[in-house]
């Protein structure tokens, strides 16, 4: 049996899940090799971050 499981934001709602002090704030979350965006908060996404922005564009 196989299971294919889509969480929205994955990284970060797991994030505010062990820092409940995150919620409703501008989270993302970087990839540890080129510091691209591989998630983000809706409230990251409602200021026009995207996925895959480096760092310093942030």
């Amino acid at each position: 049996m196989f299971a294919h499981v889509d969480i929205n934001n994955c990284y970060v709602s797991c994030e505010c899940l062990f820092q409940p002090q995150l919620k409703s704030k501008v989270v993302v979350v970087l990839s540890n090799n080129d510091g691209c965006v591989i998630a983000r908060s809706n409230e990251a996404k409602a200021l026009g971050i995207k996925m895959a922005d480096a760092e310093f564009m942030v």
